[in-house]
C-alpha cells in the first residue's frame, strides 16, 4: 500500500471516529441527572431526620427540665417549715394540658434575690415558663414563638412520690403511634413522646 492510499485510509478512519453522538450526549446527560437527583434526595432525607433528632433532644430536655423545677420546690421532709405530705404537694403538679396556653403569667415572678416566693408562687411560676418553653415562647422572632416543638403537649403525673412527665410533640413522618402515655398529646402517627419517670422525696 502506498503512503497516499495510506493516508486517506487514516483520514477516513477519523472521520469516522470524530466526535460523540446524540445518543451518547443523552446517555451522560441522564447519568448525570440521576445523581444530582438523588444527592437532593438525600440531602433532604438527611434534613428531616436532623429536625426529629433536634426536637426529640428538646423534648428530652425540656421533661428534665421540668423534673429540676419540682425537684427544687419540693420543700424538706419534716420538721416545719417543711411540709409533711410530699405526695399531695407533688398533686399539684399535675396536669394533661401544658402547651394549651393555660398558664398565665403570674404577678410574683420569683425573678429577684429579694423577692421570697412561697410554695404557691413556685408553683405558678414553674408551670408558667415550662408551658411558655413547650410552647417556644422564650425564643420569639416579632413577637411570634420560634422555638418549642411542634404541637407540644405537656404532662404531669403522680402516683405517691412517684412524678411522671411526660412531653408529646408531632413528627413529620407517619410512625406508629407508641406513647407511654395514652392520654397526653394527639392521637396519630406523627406523635412522638419522652416520658421521664422520677422518685422524690
Amino acid at each position: 500500500m502506498t503512503n497516499i492510499s495510506k493516508n486517506i485510509a487514516f483520514v477516513r478512519k477519523r472521520q469516522q471516529q470524530n466526535g460523540m453522538t446524540f445518543i451518547e450526549i443523552l446517555i451522560a446527560l441522564v447519568i448525570i441527572v440521576t445523581g444530582i437527583l438523588g444527592a437532593v434526595a438525600m440531602q433532604a432525607t438527611a434534613k428531616k431526620a436532623s429536625f426529629d433528632a433536634m426536637q426529640r433532644s428538646l423534648a428530652s430536655s425540656l421533661a428534665e427540665d421540668m423534673i429540676s423545677r419540682i425537684r427544687a420546690s419540693t420543700p424538706p421532709p419534716p420538721p416545719p417549715p417543711a411540709i409533711a405530705n410530699i405526695p399531695a404537694f407533688l398533686a399539684t403538679y399535675a396536669a394533661t394540658d401544658y402547651g394549651g396556653d393555660n398558664y398565665p403569667e403570674p404577678a410574683e415572678r420569683c425573678l429577684l434575690n429579694t423577692a421570697v416566693c412561697n410554695i404557691g408562687q413556685m408553683l405558678a411560676n414553674d408551670q408558667f415558663e415550662w408551658e411558655r418553653a413547650l410552647m417556644g415562647g422564650d425564643v420569639t422572632i416579632t413577637g411570634n414563638n420560634s422555638g418549642g416543638l411542634i404541637g407540644a403537649t405537656g404532662c404531669i403525673s403522680v402516683a405517691a412520690n412517684t412524678v411522671t412527665v411526660a412531653v408529646s410533640w408531632q413528627g413529620r413522618e407517619d410512625m406508629t403511634d407508641n406513647a407511654i402515655v395514652a392520654n397526653c398529646g394527639t392521637v396519630g402517627t406523627r406523635r412522638r413522646q419522652v416520658v421521664v419517670r422520677v422518685f422524690v422525696i
